[in-house]
């Protein structure tokens, strides 16, 4: 990087004084652990709701499914709310959301409550799936973003992993509201931790208020040598000719990333993996691992698994760039999914069979914790202009989401109809499509500002 006041920006950034950053982001990532919490908790759950309340098929692809319609509607929301009221106050809304959700969702009497608690779930999933990344992008120095975004997906996995570990605890009792309602203890951490917390300072600027704008960048960098990353911020926005509303979306100098970010927003999910977050007990259960307790057990490995890649991923993220580990990623999933497919083909099952099908599923969990799982949720927090970068990046997670449902809602018919097997080849088949999109499109982000990225769209210069 060429540019000095960058390399002062990100030397701030770094120094022992710009610890609170590290804070910062810390806590908003608490989102992300909500988000993966309630997102993994349900497959273990679903097996005793299941029994609780008589839920046939349909039923029990409802309930998984409906918080992703909440999702999907918070996502869409909850980016115009931010550029709206401010990233902070949302991430405060968002964790009220989830700590309501959990709560009916604990006590539900009926299918009926449990499915609108499950929808207000999705509501807080979809805020902070359009808020945390957009926080953390947004107070982070540009040699650090990449990393420090990805504590999202990393505390997203830390979630999905907890939420089967409650599961395995609760599996002998079958106490599913246990599981369901234990959401609310991260959601208060969630919600006291951001009343501590600052505003994104890029947010202050947008609004016209420049002295806050320095005074939280002092803060969030550790040092008063703040003046040319804010000269930075603001002469973007005089530059800028959007005015933040949904047509502005599709001009043409922002048109790109915008194919970019649904592209990777609809591959991310019709390439499987919630399939496998959601189910996998069901998943292991038919391949050979009949009793609920050890389904769990082996789910939970596989959830160790996607924390431990999403900690490499993190490490590799700004060393090796968004592209490499992106396209190397995809193309581990295309042979697991094939692999996976194949082990269903077999014509018996239990043993080795049950063995394969686990290790198989951690080695596709492995490679999207290094590649769609991150990369996703950074590169919608980096390639939109600021003035719009809200609402943009709530439509990708709209879009996230509106896959996710369509995918979660669809698995147990689609395994009913066709086979496993052949479930699995169609995902390892939308995979390739995945990596072609990929290598064509998705540019390298590696080490440029925020304001740097937004001027090469401008000017139609590639942000590689």
């Amino acid at each position: 990087m060429s540019d000095p006041r960058q390399r002062t920006a990100e030397a701030a950034g770094r120094t022992p004084s710009g610890k609170f950053v590290y804070v910062a982001a810390a806590f908003a990532a608490l989102g992300g652990l909500l988000f993966g919490y309630d997102t993994g908790v349900i497959s273990g759950a679903l097996i005793f709701i299941q029994k609780t309340f008589a839920l046939s098929t349909f039923h029990q692809e409802l309930v998984v499914s409906v918080v992703l319609v909440g999702a999907c509607a918070g996502a869409l929301s909850g980016g115009r709310l931010a550029d709206r009221f401010g990233r902070r106050g949302m991430l405060i809304f968002t964790a009220v959301t989830f700590i309501a959700g959990a709560l009916i969702c604990a006590m539900s009497t009926n299918v009926t409550m449990l499915i609108a608690g499950r929808a207000i779930v999705g509501l807080g999933i979809g805020f902070a799936s359009s808020t945390v990344p957009l926080y953390i992008s947004e107070v982070s120095p540009a040699g650090a973003r990449g990393w420090q975004v990805s504590l999202f997906q990393f505390a997203i996995t830390v979630g999905i992993l907890a939420a089967y570990l409650v599961d395995y605890a609760f599996a002998g009792s079958g106490n599913w509201r246990w599981m369901l309602g234990l959401a609310v203890v991260p959601g208060a951490a969630l919600g006291l931790g951001m009343l501590a917390l600052p505003e994104s300072p890029r947010w202050h600027a947008q609004r016209g208020d420049a002295r806050k704008a320095r005074e939280v960048l002092v803060k969030v960098r550790g040092t008063d040598n703040v003046d040319a990353e804010l000269r930075d911020i603001e002469t973007t926005l005089t530059q800028s000719r959007e005015r933040g509303r949904i047509s502005d979306l599709w001009r043409p100098e922002v048109r790109m990333a915008m194919v970019i970010g649904i592209g990777l927003a609809i591959f991310q999910q019709v390439t499987g993996i919630n399939t496998v977050i959601y189910y996998a007990p069901k998943i292991i259960q038919s391949a050979g691992i009949s009793s609920a307790s050890g389904a769990i057990l082996a789910t939970a490995g596989i959830g160790l698994v996607n924390v431990v890649m999403t900690i490499v991923s993190m490490w590799l993220i700004d060393r090796v760039g968004r592209r490499p580990l992106l396209l190397v990623g995809i193309a581990g999933m295309i042979v697991s999914l094939g692999v996976l497919g194949y082990a269903f083909y077999a014509p018996t099952h239990g043993g080795s069979f049950a063995a394969v099908a686990v290790v198989t599923l951690m080695c596709y969990v492995a490679m999207f914790a290094i590649s769609l799982g991150p990369i996703f949720w950074l590169l919608i927090a980096e390639i939109y202009p600021l003035k719009i970068r809200g609402s943009a990046e709530g439509v990708a997670a709209g879009a996230n989401w509106a896959a996710n449902f369509v995918v979660s809602l669809t698995f147990l018919t689609l395994v009913e109809t066709v086979g496993a097997s052949w479930s699995f080849w169609l995902y390892a088949a939308l995979a390739v499509a995945a990596w072609v999109f990929s290598f064509i499109l998705v540019p390298e982000t590696k080490g440029r500002t925020l304001e740097e990225i937004e001027a090469s769209w401008r000017t139609n210069k590639s942000v590689a």
